[in-house]
């Protein structure tokens, strides 16, 4: 099972998910997606909480009021940390995500430490987290099947891309061919290239 969240705390709404139990957890980090962000408690046990951007964002992207609601949930979702005032949530692209044999169930590295960030959660939020368990939905989704039909998307969008990339390279190189046709018809046109007959140069001869 995967909860759905939806934040409606910036000017256009954003996906939050997460894992039910450290199983579901393998699951979402097998199965995410390049644009999510991953939340966790750090140095604690908490639940994997993910934001789902657009097409195009990066982490500097992701609004502040968001920011907060994935780091006030992902607290709320800690069996340690739910108990503290104050814990760092680190957080970080999926495509940063490590997993290799030897960890546990739910358990999670990092590639490359400069593309982890963290925030400070100071205080309980009850209003917060009342506002985003009002839109939690229940799933059991396909995610494998998901992320295919996701890469297939992405797949036609670079192709079309691709496409209107060589139409407009052709249409530029038809300019520049154009142009210079009409440069080379402007040059046999100037005055000084030109003759005529006070120049001597009829064409017709006649005794």
């Amino acid at each position: 099972m995967v909860f759905y969240f939806t934040s409606n705390a910036a000017a256009a709404p954003y996906t939050i998910y997460m894992g039910k139990d450290k199983y579901e957890n393998e699951d979402l980090i097998k199965h995410g997606w390049p644009e999510d962000v991953c939340f966790h408690v750090d140095k604690l046990s908490s639940a994997h909480v993910y934001l789902r951007l657009q097409p195009g964002q990066g982490m500097d992207d992701i609004p502040k009021e968001v920011l907060s609601d994935c780091a006030h949930l992902v607290k709320a979702n800690s069996i340690q940390g739910c108990k503290l005032n104050s814990v760092t949530v680190v957080y970080t692209p999926w495509t940063n995500l490590r997993k290799s044999p030897d960890m546990d169930v739910g358990e999670v590295g990092f590639h490359r430490s400069k593309e982890v960030r963290s925030v400070r959660v100071e205080r309980r939020a009850p209003e917060q987290l009342r506002r985003l368990e009002r839109t939690r939905v229940e799933r059991f989704p396909d995610l494998a099947a998901e992320r295919l039909s996701r890469d297939r998307r992405e797949r036609g969008r670079q192709r079309q891309e691709l496409r209107e990339q060589r139409r407009e390279q052709r249409l530029e190189t038809q300019r520049k061919r154009e142009m210079e046709e009409l440069r080379s018809y402007s040059s046999l046109m100037k005055a000084e290239n030109m003759s005529s007959n006070q120049d001597g140069n009829d064409s017709d001869d006649f005794m």
